[in-house]
C-alpha cells in the first residue's frame, strides 16, 4: 500500500483515514475528487490536486492506487495533529510500502514521533515529501530520512538556509533564482537539510539523484504553467504514482518532469485554465506500458 497524506483546506472536514489493507480507492469525475466515504472535494490544486494526479497515473498504468489519509485544516493545525496521531497508531497494522506527504501544519513534535514509529517497521516505507510536511522534513534535522523532496527553486532556498524555520524567513543573500540552483543545492546538501533525491521545479526541471545531477528538463516550454496554481502539485503527483507502479526513484522522477511539461504541451493552457482541466486531460498523454515509462525516464 502506498499512502498520501494532507489536508483540505476545510475546518469541517473531518479525518478520512484508509479502511485497511486494500482500501477503496477514490476517484475522478468533473465534480471532483470522490473519496471511498462518499464525501466529493473539489481539485483545485493541494492535497486534492496530486491525489487526483496520481490515480489517473495509476488507473493509466493498470497499478494500485495510492489509499488517501486526509485532515482538514485552514491552518490552525489541529487537524493535522489528528492526523499525526491517527498514522502513528496506524502504521504497524498498515505497513505502507510508501507515503507521500503534502500540506500539513510543520510541527516538528509530531514529526519526530511519526519518524520514529517509521523506524520501528520491519520495512521501512520510501517517503516523499513536499510543500509544508517537506517544511517540517527540513526544520527537524531529518531532511535524510527520506527518499524524494519535490521544492521548487523557492523551497530550495529554504531548504539552503540552516537558519531559517519556514520559507517566509529565508535569508534574502540565498537568492530563489534559477541560475543559483547550483549553489543552493551544494549548501542544502552540505547541511543535511535535503534527501539524496530532488526534483526541483522551475522554469527547468533539475532531476537529483543520488545527490548529484541526473537530468535537466526544459522542453516542451509552457510558459503559461508558471501562473497555474498546482501545477507543481502534478508533478508530485506523477512521481507518487510511478512510484506505486514500482519504477525506480530517479526513472520515476525523471519520468514525472517529462509527463508534466508534455500534458501543458497538449493542453495549450492560459494563465486562467484551472488545474483541475490539466489533470482530467492526463489520460490523453500518459504512456499505458511500463516500457514508454522507461523510455520517459531514461537520462
Amino acid at each position: 500500500m502506498w499512502i498520501i497524506a494532507g489536508t483540505i483546506p476545510d475546518p469541517d472536514f473531518s479525518l478520512l483515514v484508509p479502511e485497511g489493507p486494500a482500501p477503496r480507492s477514490a476517484s475522478l469525475s468533473e465534480a471532483g475528487l470522490h473519496l471511498p466515504d462518499g464525501r466529493t472535494v473539489p481539485v483545485e490544486r493541494g492535497t486534492a490536486a496530486l491525489a487526483a494526479t496520481a490515480l489517473q497515473t495509476c488507473a493509466a498504468l493498470d497499478c494500485t492506487p495510492p489509499a488517501l489519509l486526509l485532515a482538514g485544516d485552514t491552518g490552525s493545525g489541529s487537524g493535522s495533529r489528528r492526523l499525526y496521531a491517527w498514522l502513528e497508531k496506524a502504521l504497524p497494522a498498515l505497513a505502507p510500502r510508501g507515503l507521500t506527504f503534502h500540506y500539513l501544519f510543520p510541527d516538528v513534535d509530531w514529526h519526530n514521533r511519526l519518524l520514529l514509529a517509521v523506524r520501528e517497521l520491519e520495512n521501512a516505507p520510501l517517503m516523499v515529501a513536499d510543500a509544508g510536511f517537506m517544511y517540517v522534513a527540513k526544520m527537524s534535522g531529518y531532511a535524510d530520512a527520506y527518499e524524494l523532496f519535490t521544492p521548487d527553486v523557492g523551497e530550495l532556498a529554504f531548504l539552503a538556509d540552516e537558519k531559517a524555520p519556514h520559507p517566509f524567513y529565508t535569508r534574502g543573500f540565498l537568492l530563489a533564482e534559477e541560475q543559483n540552483i547550483p549553489v543552493l543545492l551544494a549548501r542544502a546538501q552540505e547541511h543535511g537539510n535535503c534527501p539524496a533525491n530532488l526534483i526541483i521545479k522551475g522554469k527547468a526541471d533539475h532531476i537529483i539523484h543520488e545527490s548529484r545531477l541526473h537530468a535537466v528538463v526544459d522542453s516542451p516550454s509552457v510558459p503559461a504553467m508558471e501562473c497555474i496554481g498546482g501545477t507543481g502539485d502534478i508533478v508530485t503527483g506523477l512521481v507518487t504514482g510511478l512510484l506505486c507502479a514500482g519504477l525506480p526513484t530517479a526513472t520515476a522522477a525523471l519520468a514525472a518532469a517529462r509527463l508534466a511539461r508534455l500534458l501543458a504541451a497538449h493542453c495549450r493552457p492560459d494563465p486562467s485554465t484551472p488545474v483541475s482541466r490539466l489533470i482530467a486531460a492526463l489520460p490523453e498523454v500518459l504512456p499505458r506500458s511500463r516500457d514508454e515509462i522507461l523510455v520517459l525516464g531514461r537520462a
